[in-house]
Order: structure tokens, then sequence, then C-alpha cells
């Protein structure tokens, strides 16, 4: 049985068992789903675990690797720009789906902060540190950190981000043996953070249905409703940004979206039956090649880089959560808060790898950067049921975005004589 039904059925599982308990004469039930809450708690503290090392590992070998940055500078300026461009989009659109409908809005305070109290040892301090956001100045000055190493040990994820850059940029002009060396190593730590989070996601299911189980079971369905609004928010946030990969396909691809779309069939089924982007990449480079007639220069460093670089579907998704759990404990977003949002959720998108439950990691970048402080591990905690249902499609989204930019690409950068349908 593949793991995303484990953990649907453990969703499914744990929300039956947490209605069931709260029937009269069940509390024998409630109690014993209280009992076991530790599962989860360990689930989310094990993600937390690997979220430094995956973050320097996976950014530092993606700059690194673009190798001598003057040859690289007009492929690499394109590629990287539209990343850029599109990913930021994608922040854009999940965050004003969700400021439009208002998924978490009308929560119960009381749940809100006994969920809270489940994850936080000092539910005061927490509270305080979730209505203080960061003004723009503030959150600019923080981005560059005086001691990256002490930036790590206190979680402070965005200015580790930025770092991690500056490093990997100035990586791509020492001699090649030296940097080569630098990216066996860090590629190296980004391989077992990889081994890791395929072991805790073994965990998922359990998990899910310990912390679903016991939430239902001490808070009811309120909460399960605002958690569908939720996701239908992900899910059309998710449906207005390949509308817009569509635009850019017919405006700076110019190729058919219909003749595009069975070209890169083959790729789309693979990314949403796995949640990986790595694991798609294979098929992406030979769709690209064989389907589209991307050159073979093209595709291998568009593909490979846009597994780490090019995520749209998780800048949505980020964008979208960071609204939800701001409203679920009552945090106000000011001007300053939708532009953390969108820079901090642009930022956390590129830092994460193409296996499926790295977007839970990076997703506390953005938390962390409005302010919520120690309830952004609750925040996770909150999503984690219906995460892997939401990651198949925005994998799938950003393996489609990196298709759509190789396309971009090959039609700038090469005489592309057999791209799909090319305009007349």
């Amino acid at each position: 049985m593949k793991l995303h039904t484990k953990i649907l059925i453990g969703l499914l599982a744990g929300a039956a068992a947490g209605v069931v308990s709260r029937a009269p004469g069940a509390d024998w039930l409630a109690n014993a789903l209280i009992a076991i809450e530790p599962v989860g708690t360990i689930f989310v503290n094990l993600i937390m675990m690997v979220v430094v090392p995956l973050v320097v590992g996976s950014l530092f070998v993606a700059m690194a690797s673009l190798g001598n940055a003057r040859k690289l500078a007009t492929l690499g300026g394109r590629t990287l720009g539209f990343f850029l461009a599109t990913t930021m989009t994608g922040a854009v659109i999940g965050m004003s789906v969700a400021l439009v409908v208002g998924p978490g809005a009308g929560l119960d305070p009381a749940i809100r902060d006994a969920l809270a109290a489940q994850f936080e040892s000092n539910a005061s301090r927490a509270a305080a540190a979730a209505n203080s956001a960061p003004g723009i100045v503030q959150l600019l000055l923080s981005m560059v950190p005086q001691n990256p190493f002490g930036a790590a040990a206190r979680m402070e994820l965005l200015p580790l981000v930025v770092c991690t850059v500056i490093f990997g940029a100035a990586a791509t002009q020492i001699a090649e043996p030296r940097r080569q060396v630098l990216v066996g190593f860090f590629q190296g730590l980004n391989d077992i953070c990889m081994v890791i989070i395929a072991w805790v996601m073994k965990l998922a299911p359990y998990a899910v249905f310990a912390l679903i189980g016991t939430t239902v079971a001490r808070f009811g369905t309120d909460l399960l409703r605002h958690l569908v609004v939720y996701c239908l928010v992900v899910a059309v946030g998710l449906l207005l940004q390949v509308c817009v990969l569509m635009l850019l396909l017919r405006l700076l691809a110019r190729v058919k979206v219909i003749d595009f779309y069975r070209g890169v069939a083959k790729a789309l089924l693979v990314a949403f039956s796995t949640s990986s982007s790595s694991a798609t990449l294979p098929v992406s480079i030979e769709v690209a090649e064989k389907n589209l007639g991307v050159p073979d220069e093209v595709a291998g460093f568009v593909l490979p880089l846009g597994t780490t670089l090019n995520l749209n579907g998780a800048a949505v998704y980020k964008g979208a959560t960071a609204v939800f759990i701001a409203h679920v404990y009552g945090l106000a977003l000011g001007p300053a808060g939708y532009l953390t949002i969108i820079v901090s959720s642009t930022l956390a998108a590129v830092t994460g790898v193409g296996v499926p439950g790295s977007s839970l990691v990076t997703t506390l970048i953005v938390l962390n950067a409005i302010g919520l402080g120690s309830h952004a591990v609750s925040g996770i905690a909150l999503v984690l049921g219906v995460d892997r249902l939401l990651d198949m499609l925005r994998t799938t989204v950003n393996v489609l975005s990196s298709l759509t930019c190789a396309a971009y690409i090959a039609r700038r950068e090469t005489s592309a004589s057999r791209l799909l349908t090319p305009d007349s």
C-alpha cells in the first residue's frame, strides 16, 4: 500500500475515532486517543530536527552547482529569473486567495488556545510572540546574520537562507576542484536529510491518526470544517497558478497548451502519484527532450535546477498556509505582514527538496517570519493531516512549472527547431 494511501486512512480513521470518542459513554476512547498523542508530537519534532541541515545542504548545492557564473550568465540568469518571478507569483496568489476566503478566521478562540497549549510549555510567552509581527525594516535587518551559526542554533531560518545563498554564490568563483569538494560535502548532507525524511514519513500515518484523533476528541468537528475550507483555498490557488503557467506557455514559449500537456502528461502523473520532484526528474528530462524537442543541454540544466529552486506549488501552499494559521491564532496581518509572507514564502520555497514531506520543514520559515514563534509548531501539526493530499497537487504544479521554463529557455537560447508546435 502506498504511503499517501496509508496517510489518508490514518486521517479518516483518526477523525472517525475522534468523533466516536465524543459520544456518551466513550470517555475510554477519548482517553486512549489522548494517551497516544506523543506519537504525533514526536513526529513533528523529528521533522523539525532536519530543518537546518536540509536548508543549508539543498540551497548551497543548488547555488554552487551553477558552475562558472560568466559562462552561465545568460542561461542561468533567464532560468533563475523565471523561477523567481513564477515562485513569487505563486506566493502572492496563495496569500491573496486565503485573504479573500479567510480560512480559520471563525475558529473558536478557546479551541485555538487549547490547541496551542498542547505543544507549548510557556503559553503566555508564545502568545506575546504571536502578536508581534516584525516590521519591514526589522525584517530586512534580520535577514543578514552577524553569526550564521547562532542563527541556526536559534532556528532563525530566514537569515540562514540569505547566508547560504551568499556562500553558495561565492563558491561559484573558486577553483573547480575545491568547489567540487564543497558541493560533494553538502550534497552528502542533503542526501542524508532526504533519507531521514523518508524514514520519518513512515511514521506519518500513525502520527496523523494520533494528531487528528486527539484534536477531534478534544475539540469536535469545528476544526475539521476549517481544514476543509483551507484545502479548497490551496487547491484554488494552485489552479490559478496553472492558469498563469498556461499563459506563459503561449506568450514566452509560443507553444500550444494542449499539445504541451499531451507531451508532458507522463511526467505530471508521476509527480502526482509520487509527490516527489526528484523521483519525477528522469521522466521530466525524457519528455522534455523526446516529446517537446527541448535541447539536451537546456533540459539537463533547467530541470535538475528546477527540482530544488522552482517550487511554485510550494509557494502557493506556504502563502495560503501562513494566512490560515495567522487567522487561527488571531494574528493581525498588515502591509508589512503581507510583504513578509510573500518574501519568506518565495525564499522558503527555494529551500525545499523534491521529496515528500520536505515542505512541512520549510513552511516553518514563513511561520517564524510573520511572528508566530512557538505557535509555528502547533500550526504545522494543525495542517499535517491534510498535507500529503495537498503535496500531490503542489508537486504536480512544481514539475509543470519547470517544464514550462525548459520550453521557454529552449525558445530563447537556441533555435529549438524541434520545439512543439511553434507559432508562425
